[in-house]
């Protein structure tokens, strides 16, 4: 049997609003009868950088919180911090940032919890059978959890290509050595002619991989862990990343991560992409560019694959918005992604997921207005 997507578009009318059209696609895709009095339900989200705005507004968590804590469910909203020095380095800094963000118990009428704790070292290993690895350390919060609803920002992705449900739920729920292991053959690249010698790249570097030499960045690839965090702050994107097999290995090595959120959750977890701002970068950067289309509306399903091929789909089916960061792929069905990112396979976590068996890319689109 084909797996939904169910599709929200952005239209609205004094009878239903977005808000309802959310209670609607979460009816559609089971979450009402999922859980139970004594589940403890995982909403994973992305809390943004501070200085971001694309990131997924709270009201739209509060909405699929209300919803969970209608099965008597207890629901909790979470985020592992990152690998890069940033705003969500740790858990104090990660819970201050949430909170300048709008995430707070009174917006979202649920606590807010750091999966990984103070320091991104509580994880629970989980053991899978993936292509890289065996077992995989996830996020405490996310391992114990009995259920997991990721809501995710859909976006354009500098090291995956895109970033939906498969992001969010992999490279999301991982714990700093997690994410340090998925990125750690990809090396960034510094293109001379473009460097300024403004050191920020090196002041950014949590790991002291770049220096100057010569008033250009130089990236030690001894020292290097491939977080991408130079790529954001660069002002002459004069950095880039070293495309070579690694790509893929990243997507697939992320996947396995996802791999690993699910595990014992059979039944028990639910996506829902918001294609809304959608960004041409991650909301790790403390900034975000002009939207690359047109709000295209909120996709659920039960199936992370589908629901981010459905996304793409969507994406690549869309007018592009001239003075955004599309340098061709403006009309409808061209590729927006290989536009912005030449060159990068953003089906290879796709492809793999589908392999894993975390879902389908076929589906059936249905649309409830």
């Amino acid at each position: 049997m084909t797996v939904k997507v169910y599709h929200a578009s952005m239209r609205a009318n004094v009878r239903r609003n977005l808000l309802d059209k959310i209670d609607l696609l979460l009816n559609k895709i089971g979450l009402p009868s999922a859980f139970e009095k004594h589940h403890l339900v995982a909403v994973k989200t992305h809390f943004g950088e501070e200085g971001n705005t694309a990131f997924v507004r709270p009201v739209y968590l509060r909405q699929v919180v209300q919803n969970v804590l209608k099965t008597g469910a207890r629901a909790f909203v979470t985020d592992a911090s990152t690998l890069y020095r940033g705003s969500r380095g740790d858990a104090v800094a990660h819970l201050e940032t949430a909170f300048h963000h709008g995430f707070t118990y009174s917006t979202l009428g649920a606590p807010v919890v750091i999966a990984d704790g103070l320091r991104s070292a509580a994880s629970v290993p989980v053991d899978i059978d993936g292509q890289h690895y065996k077992q995989v350390p996830i996020a405490e919060s996310i391992a114990l959890a009995d259920g997991l609803v990721a809501v995710s920002h859909f976006k354009l992705h500098e090291a995956t290509g895109f970033g939906g449900a498969l992001k969010n739920i992999g490279m999301g729920v991982a714990p700093r050595e997690g994410k340090l292991s998925m990125h750690s053959s990809v090396s960034p690249v510094v293109d001379k002619n473009r460097c300024t010698g403004d050191a920020l790249c090196v002041q950014a570097c949590t790991f002291k991989a770049i220096k100057l030499v010569n008033r250009k960045a130089e990236i030690n690839p001894a020292l290097c862990t491939g977080c991408a965090e130079c790529l954001g702050v660069c002002p002459v994107q004069a950095i880039g990343i070293r495309w070579n097999q690694a790509r893929e290995v990243l997507q697939q090595r992320m996947v396995e991560f996802a791999l690993g959120a699910v595990n014992k959750k059979d039944g028990r977890c639910f996506y829902l992409n918001f294609v809304m701002r959608v960004s041409p970068g991650c909301d790790c950067f403390g900034m975000n560019d002009a939207p690359l289309v047109p709000d295209l509306g909120v996709f659920a399903s039960i199936d992370p694959v589908a629901v981010d091929q459905a996304c793409v789909d969507a994406l690549n089916a869309a007018p592009g918005l001239p003075g955004s960061a599309l340098k061709k792929a403006l009309a409808p069905g061209t590729d927006k992604i290989d536009d912005v990112y030449p060159g990068l396979d953003y089906n290879a976590q796709l492809e793999h997921a589908e392999k894993l068996g975390l879902g389908r890319r076929k589906h059936d689109l249905v649309s409830i207005g």
